[in-house]
This record gives C-alpha cells, sequence and structure tokens, in this order.
C-alpha cells in the first residue's frame, strides 16, 4: 500500500512502483476484456488488444512523461499504426477507449482512480446490458429487395405491404447490372402474428422471384 501511495501521491516511478502499476494493468486489463465478452458480441482478436491495451498505453505515457522527443516518436508510431487499423462498432470502440484511460490513469499514477474507474464502468457495462435501453422493436425489419426496371417500384408492393405491415419507409433506390434492375431498400415494421414466408412469397411474385433480403433492424451491422 505505500508504493501505491506514493505513486498516487506524486506521480513518481522506481523499478518496484513499475511491476506493480504493470500487474495491475494486466489484472484491469483482464477484467476489461471479461466484461467486454459477457456484455456485447465479440472477437477473439478485440479481447486481446483489450486485455493488453492497458499495460500498452500506461508503458507508453511512463516513457513520454516530458520528454519532448519521446512524445513525438509515440505520435508517429500511433499514425502508423491507425492506418493498419479496421473501424469498429461504436461498442468496440467504447471499450478500446475504456481500456486505454484505464491505461493512462495507470501511467500517470493516478492507480486509485484507475481501479475505481473500471469497477464503476464494468457494474454499468452489466447493468446496461441486462436492460431494453436502446433495443429496437422485435417487429421491425430491413427488406431489400430487386426489382426489373419496368415496374413502378413506388407501387407495385403496396397491397402486399398494406397486408403484413404497420409502417414502411422507403430508404433507398439504386441500379444494378448496368441499369436493368433496381436495388430498394425498406425499413417497416411487421404486424404482429404475420408468417414471414408468405409475406416473402407474395413479394417473390411482384419482382419475379428476384433477389430479396428481410433482416432484423439494427443500428449498427452485427458482428
Amino acid at each position: 500500500m505505500s508504493v501505491l501511495n506514493n505513486i498516487t501521491s506524486n506521480g513518481s516511478f522506481n523499478d518496484q512502483s513499475i511491476i506493480i502499476s504493470g500487474l495491475i494493468a494486466i489484472v484491469l486489463g483482464l477484467v476489461i476484456a471479461l466484461i467486454h465478452t459477457k456484455t456485447t458480441k465479440h472477437t477473439k482478436n478485440l479481447t486481446i488488444t483489450l486485455a493488453i491495451l492497458p499495460l500498452l498505453v500506461q508503458i507508453v505515457i511512463m516513457l513520454v512523461n516530458g520528454n519532448l522527443g519521446t512524445s513525438v516518436a509515440i505520435l508517429g508510431a500511433f499514425s502508423l499504426i491507425r492506418f493498419r487499423s479496421l473501424p469498429g462498432n461504436s461498442r468496440e470502440i467504447a471499450s478500446v477507449f475504456f481500456a486505454m484511460v484505464v491505461g493512462l490513469a495507470l501511467g500517470t499514477g493516478f492507480i486509485y482512480l484507475a481501479i475505481l474507474l473500471t469497477f464503476i464502468v464494468c457494474l454499468l457495462l452489466i447493468i446496461l446490458s441486462h436492460s431494453k435501453l436502446g433495443e429496437t422493436n422485435s417487429q421491425d425489419r430491413i427488406l431489400k429487395i430487386m426489382l426489373a426496371e419496368d415496374n413502378d417500384y413506388t407501387e407495385v408492393f403496396n397491397d402486399i405491404f398494406k397486408k403484413y405491415t404497420t409502417k414502411i419507409e422507403l430508404l433507398k433506390v439504386k441500379t444494378v447490372n448496368m441499369g436493368s434492375i433496381f436495388q430498394i431498400d425498406y425499413s417497416l415494421k411487421l404486424k404482429k402474428g404475420i408468417n414471414e414466408k408468405e409475406f416473402i412469397d407474395e413479394l417473390r411474385v411482384k419482382n419475379g422471384n428476384l433477389k430479396i433480403i428481410l433482416s432484423k433492424q439494427t443500428t449498427e451491422e452485427e458482428l
């Protein structure tokens, strides 16, 4: 405890404090990675990244420690890493930012703050992941449908939509196959108790058995 008190009081580091803060970073990283896997869809690569990110950020902050030359060099290294990274959804970005903030707190000597932050945020993630906050209605769907160019896409499906949906919104229309096919995207809400297969079968009759995709409506692409 005396070592932790020394780190948190003046931000100084010696060999012993570096080892202790590093071990804490590993433990907190594993906690963050575990909570991420329990509260959202995930990949193994991201889970491993979250586990080691606090330790890496902590070491980076310790290396900088007011050294302008080191700061510029590390900034250049992070710029290269940025172009090697694939974009993720907002939940993944939040987890990465969470791990970085914990590493930043550890690297600047705020050990107790890093532990408290990890506990509070992980507790919030567990609670929110089991709540209905932000969930879409179970009847909401995205419909992607192909239609030959000689059909009027503004009216051809109206009778089917009236029969099977309570809400319909045209999202996007584009042409494919050299302009011979319309690809039409709708956001819709199905009536309760309807048979989705019957809905698709009736659409197939209207669009000449071209491609149809009916999927659950989400705000982001799911893993």
